[in-house]
């Protein structure tokens, strides 16, 4: 069972795309997910690619939310940190089906933001997410 979100959207604001500008989530418990990468359970990076980095980040992200008890229709926020804004760009087509294959119609109100480096040397991408899960 999941949590009641209702969409903030000003009067008179054309819709967000892709994302939502804001979501008043009940009831429930918040967790927290930190920055999740494009590696593996071991820490091992299968690809040197945006795309498929991106997938495994949201594979990852969806690991910790199921081990709370959430599903991906739980998700709130989400944090992007990418480091490169020409090929995210250019997969966008490609990202879209990835995220409606693991998140669905789920648009949680998003921030993408560009940088020149992360953490974890071979990361292309960083995700940060918050989620709202209802109480059993």
């Amino acid at each position: 069972m999941s949590i009641e979100k209702e969409i903030i959207r000003p009067d008179g604001w054309a819709p967000a795309t892709g994302y939502s500008n804001g979501i008043l989530a009940r009831p429930g418990k918040i967790l927290f997910i930190a920055g999740q990468v494009g590696w593996d359970e071991n820490h091992l990076f299968h690809s040197e690619k945006l795309v498929p980095q991106f997938e495994q980040t949201l594979k990852n992200t969806l690991a910790i939310l199921e081990k709370a008890g959430g599903g991906p229709e739980d998700i709130c926020r989400m944090t992007c940190f990418c480091t490169n804004k020409e090929e995210y760009i250019k997969g966008r087509g490609a990202l879209g089906k990835i995220w409606t294959q693991l998140l669905g119609k789920n648009f949680p109100a998003m921030s993408m933001i560009f940088v020149t480096d992360l953490l974890a040397a071979k990361s292309l991408i960083e995700i940060e997410t918050t989620a709202v899960i209802r109480e059993s």
